[in-house]
């Protein structure tokens, strides 16, 4: 399973290594960041194609090409994640869009792609899902709990369980399992799709 860094790894990471990197080795980290920064604009521009990030790529000289490419792949593998809402979606989409384009339309990667975007699309029902069941749950849960206080029945539909305190300590409970589980099927794509990346 590939090992996700934090920034602050990162950061100490690369502290470390320039304080001991050659000229060449600093100019080839610049270079990745700005691979990384490409990819960030690209993935930031709904608009923008793939084609144009290879564009972009190609029009780079030829010895900064493969190094700038690293960057770019970089940015799109940690752009793989369990997206919570439609924005987050549409970036893992971009993210699987430009790793197909910049691997030249790999069968295997588009396969691992369209594999990996089920994944992450039964993530998001599958949450939907359990997030409606458990406000039904909790919606009844203080109806009844009303009616015995008060001896009145409530209209259910006038309750919002999502402002009761125990709601939102079971819903974090809940997500916290449901993103262990989909957790480890986006850490295996990941793996594989950053091993054929060859970053």
């Amino acid at each position: 399973m590939a090992e996700i860094k934090s920034t602050m790894e990162l950061v100490l990471e690369r502290a470390a290594r320039m304080g001991k990197a050659s000229a060449d080795e600093m100019q080839q980290e610049e270079l990745q960041r700005r691979g990384m920064q490409l990819g960030a604009e690209f993935l930031d521009t709904a608009t923008q194609k793939a084609a144009h990030l290879q564009d972009q790529l190609k029009r780079a000289p030829e010895e900064q090409r493969n190094t700038l490419k690293i960057g770019v792949l970089n940015t799109m593998l940690r752009n793989l994640f369990l997206p919570r809402d439609e924005e987050g979606k549409g970036r893992v989409r971009r993210a699987m869009e430009a790793l197909v384009a910049l691997h030249d339309g790999s069968a295997q990667i588009d396969g691992l792609c369209r594999e990996l975007l089920q994944v992450t699309d039964r993530y998001g029902e599958h949450r939907t899902q359990i997030q409606k069941q458990l406000q039904e749950q909790m919606r009844t849960q203080i109806q009844q709990a009303l009616a015995r206080e008060t001896g009145l029945k409530t209209d259910a539909s006038k309750i919002d369980p999502t402002l009761d305190p125990r709601y939102a300590q079971e819903w974090s409970h809940i997500e916290a399992e449901l993103n262990s589980q989909y957790g480890q099927a986006l850490e295996q794509y990941r793996a594989e799709l950053t091993r054929l990346s060859g970053v």
